[in-house]
């Protein structure tokens, strides 16, 4: 007989998930969203979740729901879904870094140890959860869509990612360009 109290997985959708897999989560935003048709009003609820094992690894998730629990559930779904790996050195980013999503305009600049989270909402939860200490974020945009601040800054972190894989390749490039005889 199994005792359903031990079990440590839960079928949810197909897919199997850990209750307890070192993941924190933060709610960024919880909106009622209405939309009307021919029939009247229909009423629901869209939550935006983060999050982050805080060892370099975070993720947004946005959903819908009937009610609010049903929204937070599926969005903490989503979020364990689109996970991205940030690489941290000694608490902070490599470089400073910019980036754009809709209307949001975000700037991270590397600081030095001790310095802390200088960076307000949305920004400052995300870079918590990623496990990112030390830390300097301004928001350029007049924006205060949590949404879109949310976004511009998972692009930012993403982008060390791609710059290291690009400049992998540059190196590859310029070693074949040396080692190739000339004709």
């Amino acid at each position: 007989m199994i005792n359903k109290e031990k079990k440590t997985f839960r079928k949810t959708g197909g897919r199997e998930f850990k209750k307890d897999d070192g993941f924190d989560s933060k709610l960024l935003d919880l909106a009622r969203v209405t939309r009307v048709t021919g029939g009247g009003k229909k009423l629901s609820f869209r939550a935006t979740v983060v999050v982050g094992d805080k060892k370099g690894k975070v993720g947004v998730g946005i959903s819908k729901g009937l009610d609010v629990s049903q929204s937070i559930e599926k969005a903490t779904r989503d979020a364990k879904r689109n996970l991205i790996k940030v690489p941290i050195i000694d608490g902070t980013i490599p470089h400073e870094v910019t980036a754009k999503f809709g209307a949001a305009r975000i700037l991270l600049r590397p600081q030095r140890k001790g310095r802390g989270l200088v960076a307000g909402g949305t920004v400052r939860a995300i870079c918590d959860l990623v496990g990112i200490k030390d830390i300097s974020s301004k928001v350029l945009s007049k924006t205060k869509n949590k949404l879109n601040n949310a976004r511009a800054t998972i692009i930012a972190l993403s982008s060390f990612r791609q710059a290291r894989q690009n400049k992998k390749e540059n190196i590859k490039e310029s070693i074949e360009e040396i080692e190739a005889p000339e004709k």
